[in-house]
């Protein structure tokens, strides 16, 4: 991976690109927000660890403009800015995590790997078909078979993590750290109140829940085998080759 260190503190600077290097990523280093933007605009680096206070241009401001530029690197601020407001801010700005100084070394390559696994796992299009349900990331837009359902920001972001991860269960510190982006130690069941809402919104009839929790291992999207039986019998109604409850004169 290669990973762009924008820190005007010389010692950790060259502590973080030390420390990637051993773990066999490629790690530039600039102490500034105008150098930070050439370089990210000149190679297009897959990871950019941002400082926020910054000579020239300030860390909000590259983020900014990244964004703004559509560059698709990922972005995790590394800050000694701790206020709840700084880290909203650069969340609805389009970082991909936030890291409070002082912090584990550790911690912070584990978040490095799952935002290089995120990235590995983006979507060619913008529609996810599961059996009966179907999420577009372009229009926001969640249907169960054929209906609209209505979902928060958060249940649907929720959903589409899950969805991106289907085939697997996915723990709740994962989905703290990428759905809610806490730490993934955080004490806080806002996982399991989250699921439990959106498994009443996507309940349909007899049909089992879509999301299974799957004991000591997390949550995870219901096979497809199962799910689609609904399906099937409605697209077998709407051909013509299954029985229909309409009857009347055209």
């Amino acid at each position: 991976m290669q990973v762009l260190i924008v820190e005007d503190d010389a010692a950790l600077s060259l502590f973080l690109r030390k420390g990637l290097e051993l773990e066999g990523h490629t790690a530039v280093c600039v102490d500034n927000g105008d150098a930070a933007l050439e370089v990210a605009h000149r190679d297009s680096p897959d990871l950019i660890i941002l400082d926020l206070n910054l000579p020239r241009r300030d860390g909000v401001e590259v983020l900014q403009e990244v964004r703004a530029n559509s560059l698709n690197s990922s972005v995790l601020v590394l800050t000694g800015r701790g206020a709840v407001e700084d880290k909203i801010s650069c969340l609805d700005m389009g970082a991909d995590d936030y890291l409070l100084k002082p912090f584990s070394f550790y911690e912070m390559l584990a978040r490095c790997r799952a935002l290089a696994r995120r990235r590995h796992r983006e979507p060619t299009s913008s529609v996810v078909q599961h059996g009966i349900l179907q999420l577009d990331r372009m229009t926001r837009l969640v249907t169960l078979a054929g209906s609209e359902v209505e979902l928060t920001g958060k249940e649907f972001a929720l959903l589409d993590y899950l969805l991106q991860n289907r085939g697997r269960a996915v723990s709740r510190p994962e989905l703290l750290s990428n759905v809610w982006k806490m730490s993934p130690d955080a004490g806080t069941n806002v996982v399991d109140v989250y699921v439990n809402y959106l498994r009443r919104k996507l309940q349909n009839g007899d049909t089992p829940d879509l999301i299974e929790t799957v004991r000591g291992e997390g949550y995870r999207i219901r096979p497809i085998s199962i799910t689609d039986a609904p399906l099937k019998k409605a697209s077998a109604i709407a051909s013509g080759n299954g029985p229909s409850t309409f009857a009347g004169a055209a």
